[in-house]
């Protein structure tokens, strides 16, 4: 694909970083050269990226890997935590997660305060439909170290759920896909809602695909959007131009493609 031509300074806050085809539970694999290529080729500067999926599985390895993969390269590594208690948020997920015990590949508080002072790490990554929700106790320390969490919400996980069990908390939150994934307009205009009560609460671009939403957001909450691309599923070329095509003022785009992203994520920032 063509090298894509734009004015802005891009950063891009979704990117997985798969480890090996063997362990991919859905989606496509990508190696670190290839998606250093990919970026470039958009103009993306600096990406977050995190391990992919590893069902029943402590993402310890993962992490250190997708962070030493990320050596020397324009990445930003979140490291992805899991927990035992059921997402759903419904009458009987509440009471199952009141016996909810960690087992040992589950995130402990110990895991989030060596990942926090770790200085390959910069913030969380949380899929609550395929990992679980933390423990109390690690939330707790995600408040205490108080960086950046993205959150893949939609169907499994929506909105309204995230509010209960993550955004009454200190750190930001990240609510990947507009909180709709898949493709729900209803639930992206639910995440929407939440950026009126919730001053922590942030919404990311990837798998979006509608005008509307993105364009909603952008002109009643300017500073709570950030750019995602969702790579490797999708080309950061498609996900830059998604942007560009958007009927919003361009410091609005400026602010979704760099300085909102370079507010809530440090290592985004620009020198």
């Amino acid at each position: 694909m063509l090298e894509l031509e734009h004015r802005f300074r891009v950063v891009d806050v979704h990117a997985r970083l798969t480890l090996d085809e063997a362990v991919t539970a859905r989606g496509r694999a990508i190696s670190p050269e290839k998606l250093e290529r990919e970026m470039h080729q958009a103009g993306v500067v600096s990406t977050v990226v995190f391990a992919g999926p590893r069902e029943g599985q402590s993402y310890l390895s993962a992490n250190n890997a997708v962070a030493r993969r990320s050596v020397d390269r324009p990445f930003v590594t979140f490291a992805r935590i899991n927990g035992p208690r059921d997402p759903t948020g419904n009458a009987t997920a509440r009471l199952r997660n009141l016996g909810a015990r960690r087992k040992d590949h589950h995130t402990s508080p110990g895991d989030v305060e060596q990942y926090a002072y770790d200085d390959r790490f910069h913030g969380f990554k949380l899929d609550p439909t395929t990992d679980g929700l933390p423990t109390e106790d690690v939330l707790d320390e995600l408040e205490a170290v108080d960086l950046p969490v993205l959150v893949t919400a939609g169907q499994g996980f929506p909105p309204d759920a995230a509010a209960e069990a993550l955004l009454g908390r200190s750190f930001p939150v990240v609510l990947s896909h507009f909180g709709g994934f898949p493709l729900d307009r209803d639930l992206m205009d639910d995440a929407i809602d939440l950026l009126e009560f919730y001053d922590d609460c942030y919404l990311d671009t990837s798998f979006v695909r509608y005008r509307a939403p993105m364009e909603r957001a952008i002109m009643e909450h300017p500073d709570r959007v950030l750019f995602g691309s969702g790579t490797p599923d999708v080309h950061p070329n498609v996900a830059v131009m998604e942007i560009l095509t958007l009927d919003v003022p361009e410091d609005a785009m400026r602010k979704v493609f760099s300085r909102n992203p370079g507010r809530v994520v440090d290592a985004l920032a620009s020198e």
